[in-house]
């Protein structure tokens, strides 16, 4: 069963990806976008909500002109560091 949970919160083609983008350094949306070929606006905009409704990201408006969003990965979302480096190396092999 928490296999099955965690891969309800992290599974599918883009949540990952989106995680480490932000791991990467990449906080606002576009940076976020170029850095994921072939993830269309509208699917990461959805997976943003999802991810920030799981309490894995957080998004913050700084209120400046223009205003600007940043997410930034959560403890929760940071604690999955040694998975993504498992599954990295795991890929190369």
């Amino acid at each position: 069963l928490p296999v099955k949970d965690t891969l309800d919160l992290i599974g599918g083609k883009w949540k990952l990806l989106i995680i480490i983008s932000i791991w990467e350094g990449n906080k606002h949306f576009r940076e976020i976008e170029r850095s994921i070929p072939k993830l269309s606006t509208k699917v990461l905009s959805k997976e943003l909500k999802d991810l920030e409704m799981n309490k894995l990201i957080q998004r913050k408006v700084i209120d400046d002109i223009p205003v600007s969003i940043e997410y930034t990965l959560t403890d929760h979302a940071k604690s999955l560091g040694k998975v993504i480096q498992t599954l990295h190396g795991w890929g190369k092999e």
